[in-house]
């Protein structure tokens, strides 16, 4: 029996691959037939015929991937080969990459790559068709972003009245009920009983949040960047940091403290601080290739500590897309993170 999220996410999946096997039959010479697989282990397989060749592989189906992605789905087909990826969008940098892995790959325009027993079958430049964009889920606005990002800090909170919800998130109160009813429509919300609540399929909500976070949120919550005036100070913290957490360290430095691994070379700054103030106190010139970017802080903090929530530097470091980032968000992830969102 499958939650309403798994539902959600089953019929969303079996668009994608309905659209991308569709796409590909109208290709000259090719015929692939999709066969649904036994869920959650594997999302299906895919028989491919072109011309007289014949090929067979799993399939892992995503709505966009991502390359923080790629590691858990390399871990769960270890022992299930060949692989091929079956995903609405995936960007040029990423097909490069499953290519050097050997692991195929499918997209809803029909562009396909996949290299097995001396076949190679691969397709590029067919341009994704167009279609009507769904209605905003109010979960994830901007407003919505920084709401959820509180639920999944604090679990229990999803049980909190409305009011105080909206008093501890900052949050306009009638943008709480939206948001509650937006996370239960997509399934993330499971009734227990007449008055109590709980988030689930949380770690498919914490990739639905850095979605929204990488493409929504921290775009708007950018201050801009900047260079130290005197290089000497880049890298010191201690030159930053204000008293009651007013200015923390995210990203690639945060993740340094935490790991004691990562050496940062570009610096995230979170601040409820006034630009001008923060710029004179740690003399910040601006710089659009610098590498200081500082955010507005858009939460609040119930442990004192130097650094971003161990949530938000995984966040951080993930949309960078950049491999060492990306290993460091592992170490940060398993530490921190994977008991409460598996």
């Amino acid at each position: 029996m499958f939650t309403v999220r798994e539902q959600n996410k089953i019929m969303n999946e079996k668009d994608i691959i309905q659209l991308a096997i569709a796409r590909l039959n109208d290709q000259e010479g090719i015929k692939a037939i999709f066969t649904a697989g036994n869920r959650p282990v594997v999302d299906g397989e895919i028989d491919l015929r072109h011309k007289d060749k014949k090929v067979k592989t799993y399939v892992e189906i995503k709505k966009e991937l991502r390359p923080y992605q790629l590691p858990e789905i390399l871990e769960k087909f270890k022992h299930r080969h060949p692989l091929m990826v079956v995903a609405e969008k995936i960007y040029p940098a990423l097909k490069q990459e499953l290519r050097n892995k050997g692991i195929a790959y499918l997209d809803t325009a029909g562009n396909i790559y996949i290299e097995q027993n001396g076949t190679i079958i691969w397709l590029e430049g067919n341009k994704p068709t167009k279609h009507e964009k769904p209605a905003t889920n109010r979960a994830f606005t901007k407003t919505g972003l920084k709401t959820v990002f509180y639920l999944l800090l604090h679990k229990e909170a999803i049980n909190l009245p409305y009011r105080k919800l909206a008093e501890t998130t900052e949050t306009a109160l009638g943008n709480i009920k939206n948001i509650i009813e937006g996370l239960r429509d997509a399934g993330y919300v499971l009734q227990m009983d007449e008055k109590n609540l709980l988030l689930q399929n949380k770690k498919a909500l914490l990739e639905r949040w850095i979605t929204g976070y990488r493409e929504t949120l921290k775009p708007a919550l950018h201050l801009g960047t900047f260079r130290f005036l005197r290089p000497e100070k880049f890298g010191n913290l201690e030159a930053i940091e204000g008293p009651n957490q007013e200015t923390i360290w995210g990203g690639e430095p945060a993740a340094e403290e935490m790991t004691k691994y990562l050496h940062p070379q570009v610096y995230t700054l979170y601040t409820t601080v006034p630009k001008i103030d923060l710029m004179v106190k740690a003399k910040l010139i601006p710089d659009e290739n610098g590498n200081v970017e500082i955010y507005e802080k858009f939460w609040k903090d119930d442990i004192k500590n130097k650094y971003a929530p161990p949530l938000l530097v995984y966040a951080d470091l993930v949309i960078t897309d950049d491999p060492r980032n990306l290993e460091t968000a592992e170490m940060i992830y398993d530490k921190y993170l994977k008991n409460e969102f598996e």
